[in-house]
């Protein structure tokens, strides 16, 4: 009987194994994951659930008995250790093997750590499971002050809970603006202005050089003084769990490198998720997305080529992020210095944004524009096509079509 093992219980892993049964497969699935949850969401972990407004049951992708009905097997708490290519066989901790005729690496990324003096107190935290969250969620509950290290996504969105916790919040951030590489200075602007009308301090364009505290953290040590603090919040990034890939061989570029089915050169191995750096068709390059949809739609994309369809999987990246009273979407792609123009339309706490380069939309984000959303947007980014940056601009003229 045909064997198709996923390693990595999260969502990808889900989406995966949930596709192979919904296609038809009657071979054996299993799904394997080192953490002791059956596969989960993690967008709530910063967001609703570390908030306290999603129980912990709604996070999770499907319950026991969904997996149980579906006949795939679910292998928690379970490293794997090594692959072993020729034979087929991936290792688990404690030196069991696994047979497989098809396999999916869905090993997703780890937070990566700030390597400073004092990181191993009591009270830094790294939000990435849910053992994190619920960590998190007790600490920012009990109030007190927090300093947030990194002014991206995680650490925008978890100064957003310890505020609305009642929290005191700074964000030390050595970039001159929250999202610089990720959105640029224009929009990071925005997002900076959002957080200090909400009462957060934002130390901009230094760095964190260590934590103080005997046994408990008391303070943030930065390259211009000292922040007091009860509870550190470490978001700098992240880092793909490559290492299997790795010691089995495969090309590694930052995240296992597939093609736009999600193959690598193995034909029996593909990658999808977060570890993934996928060739995408459009952009004419690898393109590795840390975020939800690459999960959601790379999971399925990944298990109709594992059952040897014909797949190009060339979503364009998508990510949404919930802060205080703003919600947003962002969809696109650009490298760094990748544009050279942004254009608005609307105001205030509710508008669009697009990034041009050459006058071609290349990205599009909206802020609280929930009727309208992204569909024209990605139209848009996919055509190609040169656009008048004042119609864009202008709320009383439709988007170029």
């Amino acid at each position: 009987m045909d064997a198709f093992v996923v390693v990595g219980a999260g969502l990808t892993g889900a989406k995966a194994v949930e596709t192979l049964r919904a296609e038809g497969f009657a071979g054996r699935v299993v799904l394997v994951g080192a953490e002791p949850d059956l596969p989960y969401e993690r967008p709530p972990l910063s967001k609703g659930y570390l908030l306290g407004r999603d129980d912990r049951a709604s996070v999770f992708v499907h319950d026991e008995k969904w997996y149980a009905d579906q006949g795939i097997e679910v292998l928690t708490g379970r490293r794997v250790t090594a692959l072993d290519r020729a034979a087929h066989e991936i290792e688990l901790a404690g030196g069991e093997r696994l047979g497989y005729t098809k396999l999916l690496l869905a090993t997703g990324a780890s937070p990566r750590r700030l390597r400073v003096p004092g990181n191993d107190l009591k009270g830094v935290h790294y939000l990435r499971r849910l053992a994190h969250a619920d960590r998190l969620r007790d600490a920012l509950a009990a109030g007190g002050r927090v300093v947030v290290a990194g002014a991206g996504w995680i650490g925008l969105e978890t100064a957003a809970a310890a505020r609305t916790y009642g929290c005191e919040v700074t964000i030390v951030e050595p970039s001159p603006s929250p999202l610089h590489a990720t959105l640029g200075p224009e929009l990071g602007a925005f997002f900076a202005d959002l957080h200090r009308r909400h009462g957060v301090d934002l130390r901009l364009g230094t760095g964190v050089t260590g934590f103080a505290g005997d046994t408990s953290v008391t303070a943030v040590r930065t390259e211009v003084g000292e922040i007091p603090a009860d509870v550190v919040i470490v978001g700098i990034g992240a880092r793909p769990e490559t290492q299997l890939a790795e010691e089995a061989g495969l090309a590694v570029d930052d995240g296992v490198c597939v093609d736009a089915a999600l193959r690598t050169e193995d034909p029996d191995v593909f990658a999808a998720g977060d570890v993934a750096s996928a060739w995408h068709p459009k952009y004419e390059r690898r393109v590795r997305v840390e975020h939800w949809a690459a999960a959601t739609n790379g999971g399925p994309a990944a298990a109709l080529s594992m059952l040897g369809r014909e797949v190009v999987h060339d979503d364009l990246p998508y990510f949404f992020s919930d802060q205080y009273d703003v919600g947003m979407e962002f969809t696109g792609w650009f490298p760094p210095g990748g544009y050279d123009r942004v254009v608005t339309r609307g105001e205030d706490d509710a508008f669009h944004a697009f990034w041009l380069a050459d006058g071609r939309v290349v990205a599009g984000l909206h802020v609280n524009q929930w009727d309208e959303g992204l569909d024209a947007v990605r139209e848009l980014i996919r055509s190609g096509r040169t656009v008048d940056p004042d119609q864009l601009a202008d709320t009383a003229r439709p988007l170029p079509s």
